[in-house]
């Protein structure tokens, strides 16, 4: 599987599967005729005494033996029960429970990837499932658990690193549920992962689509701030391109006038006055190759840019300086173009 970039809230495995039964059997209950009369017995609706019985809606012995093998941690055993039942119940209403239960199986058995999978089979087959929730929240715990370190065990001993196929597996959870919650945490997973390995381009292009797709989440400010750092942290110096850092203070510049008390929280007035000193260093560095290279002209355009544009900054007393020791015609005829280059375009 390949890299593609953008919380963690999932219910025990038996509350789960309890309340998934509950809401099925509620749901067959509203379809069925209006002389079926049920009633909920433990943990199950069945057919009240002396009404048509629906087979499908009646529990299934073996599930729930498998359902409680599983409760009681024995997820191998649970598992070849499981098979077996699929094997010999294609055509069952209850195929999905079946696939659900054979995938929560795997999971506690510790071959997580297999139950990935089987969780893949109960969505491609039962969009309409109860079960289809449920397997999408195993699916996200079991790729949150390789991006937190997990690795996948061969013969019992954790062995491969499977983050990248973790960030597959959270992306195609988007896929399946765009714009849910569980969607919107996957994406958020994505773009943390990435900031925590320094991989600041993935994660500043997945925090950015979280931006766009979420943009009224209650911790949006957080992290657009996560947005910045990740802009910020791709500048690699006053020699190299400059349009990461200008990004990162356009996002700042925007939070600041946005979310005040987080601005003055983190400081990021003080931040802004640094890149700014930055980019001016960039505007210096530029204008000083441009002299050597004999280009008086494009170097006075320079250091005129940069006084007009960060004043304040230390490095403006410096250009100012440069420039004077320039020939009187190069700072005419910088002076005499009708715009100044951004620091991005050095």
């Amino acid at each position: 599987m390949g890299r593609i970039p953008a919380l963690v809230a999932i219910v025990a495995a038996s509350a789960v599967s309890t309340a998934v039964a509950t809401l099925a059997a509620e749901e067959a209950f509203a379809h069925q005729p209006t002389s079926q009369t049920w009633e909920l017995k433990g943990k199950e609706w069945q057919p009240a005494a002396g009404s048509a019985v629906d087979p499908s809606q009646v529990g299934d012995p073996t599930l729930d033996e498998i359902e409680g093998l599983i409760e009681r941690g024995r997820g191998k055993d649970a598992f070849k029960k499981a098979v077996v039942w699929l094997n010999g119940n294609s055509g069952s209403p209850s195929r999905d429970r079946g696939l659900y239960l054979a995938a929560r199986s795997l999971y506690i058995s510790g071959n997580k990837v297999k139950s990935f999978y089987y969780c893949d089979e109960l969505m491609d087959l039962f969009t309409e499932s109860a079960y289809f929730q449920p397997a999408l929240e195993l699916q996200y715990q079991i790729a949150d658990g390789y991006l937190g370190g997990e690795k996948r065990r061969v013969l019992g001993l954790p062995l491969d690193d499977y983050s990248d196929e973790a960030i597959e597996m959270l992306f195609r959870i988007q896929v399946r549920s765009p714009g849910s919650q569980l969607a919107e945490r996957a994406l958020l997973r994505s773009a943390d992962y990435y900031y925590s390995k320094s991989d600041y381009d993935l994660a500043g292009d997945a925090y950015a689509a979280y931006v766009r797709s979420y943009p009224r989440s209650p911790d949006i400010a957080r992290i657009r701030l996560r947005q910045a750092w990740s802009y910020l942290a791709q500048f690699r110096g006053p020699r190299f391109d400059a349009t990461p850092i200008v990004n990162a203070k356009s996002q700042l510049t925007d939070l600041i006038a946005t979310y005040p008390e987080l601005a003055q929280e983190e400081n990021l007035g003080q931040l802004v006055d640094r890149i700014d000193s930055t980019i001016a260093q960039k505007f210096l560095t530029t204008a000083s190759y441009y002299k050597r290279v004999r280009k008086p002209v494009a170097a006075a355009y320079l250091y005129q840019a940069l006084l007009e544009g960060y004043a304040a900054t230390p490095e403006a007393e410096t250009a100012r300086e440069q420039l004077e020791l320039l020939p009187q015609e190069a700072r005419d005829a910088a002076l005499a173009k009708p715009t100044l280059p951004s620091a991005s375009a050095q």
